[in-house]
C-alpha cells in the first residue's frame, strides 16, 4: 500500500508554501512557544479557586486550612500565570525591531505579581457582582448558588480577570481568557469594555458587549443584548479604521431587556429601562423608557394574510 504521505504529497507541498499567506501559520522567531489554552484554563481555574475557595477546588477545606490552601494555589498560579504572560509577550513582540526575550520575560513577571497584589480587588467586585445577581432573581436561594451555578459570573469573573491583565498591558492572554467563557457560556464580553460595580446578565445567552463599551454601576442586561458598534470609517485604501470609540455609554442604574440592541457611541442615561427586541441608535436622557409599539391584533381567516 502506498504511503500517504506518497499519496498526498501535492497537498502537503501547497499547504507547506509559506508564501500563500504568511499569517496562516505561527513560526516563533526566537523559539519562544504560542500560549497554552489549557494552561491558560488552569489559570483562570486557580483564580477561581483562590477567589471563591471552597466553591472550586478542595470543598472540604475548612476557614482553618484556608491560608495553607491558598498559598499553594496563589503560588500555583502565579507560576502559571508568568509563564504564559511570557508567551504572550514574546507572540506581540519577537517581529518587533530591537526584540530582547529577556525583557518579555521581565514584563511578564512584574505584571504576575501585580496580578496577584490585585486579586483582594477583583474578589471585592465579583462579590458586589454576586450580590446584584442573587438580589435581582427569585429564584436565586443562596448566594453560594449564584457562585457555583449562574453562567454570568463565569463570564463576569472571567471578564474581570481578562480586564484588569488588559490595563496592565498583557497581549492576547486577555482575549483567550474572554473567548473561553464566551465558547463556555454564550456570553461575549470583550476585555477592553469598562464595566463598573454589581453588574449582572440574567439567563445571559447571547449576550454581546463591545471593546469600548462603557458600563456604569447597577446594571443588568438580559439574555440577547447587543451593545455594539455601527458601521465603521474606513482610510483613504478602504481598510476599517480600528481602535476609535465605537460602542455605547450605559450610564448607572439601566435595566436592558432581551433582544435589545444598541448601537454605536451613544448614551443611555442613568435609571433608563430598555424593553425587549427594540434598536436604539441615539442618545437617551436619563430615566427613559423605550419600548415596542403596542401589538395590533389581527385576525386570519383560512390562511389570509399570513
Amino acid at each position: 500500500m502506498q504511503r500517504i504521505d506518497g499519496i498526498f504529497k501535492d497537498v502537503i507541498q501547497q499547504l507547506s508554501d509559506v508564501n500563500n499567506s504568511r499569517w496562516t501559520y505561527q513560526s516563533p522567531t526566537y523559539g519562544q512557544p504560542m500560549p497554552s489554552i489549557d494552561e491558560v484554563k488552569q489559570m483562570v481555574h486557580l483564580c477561581r479557586q483562590v477567589i471563591f475557595p471552597g466553591f472550586y477546588g478542595h470543598s472540604s477545606m475548612t476557614p482553618e486550612r484556608m491560608p495553607y490552601y491558598l498559598g499553594v494555589n496563589v503560588d500555583q498560579l502565579f507560576t502559571v500565570l508568568h509563564e504564559q504572560l511570557k508567551r504572550g509577550y514574546c507572540f506581540a513582540c519577537e517581529r518587533q525591531p530591537n526584540f530582547v526575550c529577556s525583557d518579555c520575560n521581565a514584563e511578564a513577571y512584574a505584571s504576575a505579581v501585580n496580578f496577584i497584589n490585585s486579586l483582594p480587588e477583583l474578589r471585592s467586585q465579583l462579590i458586589g457582582d454576586v450580590e446584584a445577581a442573587f438580589d435581582g432573581d427569585p429564584a436565586a436561594k443562596t448566594h453560594g448558588e449564584v457562585i457555583f451555578c449562574y453562567p454570568a459570573i463565569l463570564a463576569i469573573t472571567n471578564y474581570r480577570i481578562a480586564h484588569k491583565l488588559l490595563e496592565m498591558g498583557v497581549p492576547l492572554i486577555p482575549r483567550i481568557i474572554s473567548e473561553l467563557a464566551h465558547s463556555q457560556t454564550g456570553i461575549d464580553i470583550h476585555p477592553g469594555a469598562q464595566i463598573g460595580e454589581r453588574f449582572t446578565i440574567d439567563h445571559g445567552t447571547g449576550v454581546v458587549i463591545g471593546e469600548t463599551a462603557v458600563i456604569g454601576n447597577n446594571v443588568k442586561l438580559y439574555q440577547g443584548v447587543t451593545l455594539g458598534a455601527k458601521s465603521f470609517p474606513t482610510d483613504e485604501n478602504g481598510n476599517p479604521i480600528k481602535g476609535i470609540p465605537r460602542h455605547p455609554f450605559v450610564e448607572d442604574n439601566v435595566v436592558i431587556y432581551s433582544g435589545a440592541t444598541i448601537l454605536g457611541r451613544i448614551t443611555i442615561g442613568k435609571g433608563s429601562v430598555i424593553g425587549g427586541n427594540v434598536w436604539v441608535t441615539n442618545n437617551l436622557p436619563p430615566n427613559s423608557r423605550v419600548v415596542q409599539t403596542t401589538p395590533r391584533e389581527t385576525k386570519f381567516t383560512e390562511g389570509a394574510g399570513i
